[in-house]
């Protein structure tokens, strides 16, 4: 199977499939088309459009199969590897992954437009706003209600890392990143993701792309890691 990406640092549709992949041990190639000097650069929407009609990443391709959008190709690898915990076993389990699951494909507008994901930067927290809140809230929520009804054989939401998991991955980071304040149990959740090994993997290869950070804006100990995998040069 081959996966399309765009940058680490920035798409977080793409850290998706690519973290449920990585995490379940299933063997992939991936295809890395980087975005262009904006998001909408055409060339890049031309390159995209090789793989997938929607223009956009992730798209995943195994054989004469084409998948596009992150839940689709979650179905797709669930549906080729039934062994595997992609949605939980237990009905009531199952039907809670995949409800929250499409609740955060197609949700939490607000915080995605205030706190867009960027791995390698980290903003000083500040007040963002009531609807950020109340997606935070809602999000953490989840997260509590996962934990405690379902996350005791494990310290994922539904003990072992699935494709709910993976979807709240980037909301992790973005939490990570705009130093969002968290509850004891949502905050050692994040943790938990961000130890993964597929995490690390991602996040290494994030800070190594070539774009240029704003050291300003970025707090002294954080750029002092960050310094040894950046780049002055643009992409």
């Amino acid at each position: 199977m081959k996966l399309v990406i765009a940058n680490k640092t920035y798409s977080s549709w793409s850290l998706r499939p690519w973290l449920l992949l990585t995490e379940l041990g299933i063997p992939f190639e991936e295809v890395l088309i980087p975005f262009g000097q904006t998001f909408d650069d055409p060339e890049w929407k031309r390159a995209i459009s090789a793989f997938t009609p929607t223009g956009k990443v992730p798209a995943l391709l195994d054989g004469e199969i084409q998948v596009w959008e992150s839940l689709a190709i979650m179905d797709r690898i669930a549906d080729l590897r039934p062994d595997l915990p992609v949605w939980p076993r237990e009905p009531a389990a199952r039907a809670m992954a995949r409800s929250i699951a499409a609740e955060m494909h197609a949700g939490f507008s607000a915080l995605r437009g205030a706190c867009p994901m960027n791995i390698a930067r980290q903003f000083h927290p500040r007040d963002r706003g009531a609807k950020v809140a109340a997606d935070v809230a809602r999000i953490t929520a989840i997260w509590r209600e996962a934990r405690a009804r379902f996350g005791e054989s494990g310290p994922f939401l539904f003990g072992a890392f699935g494709a709910a998991d993976a979807m709240f991955a980037p909301v992790g980071a973005r939490f990570t990143g705009y130093g969002i304040a968290l509850d004891p149990v949502s905050a050692t959740y994040v943790e938990a993701v961000q130890a993964t090994r597929g995490y690390q993997s991602w996040r290494m290869a994030a800070l190594a792309e070539p774009w240029i950070i704003d050291e300003d804006e970025v707090d002294e100990p954080v750029l002092e890691e960050f310094r040894p995998h950046l780049s002055r040069s643009k992409a």
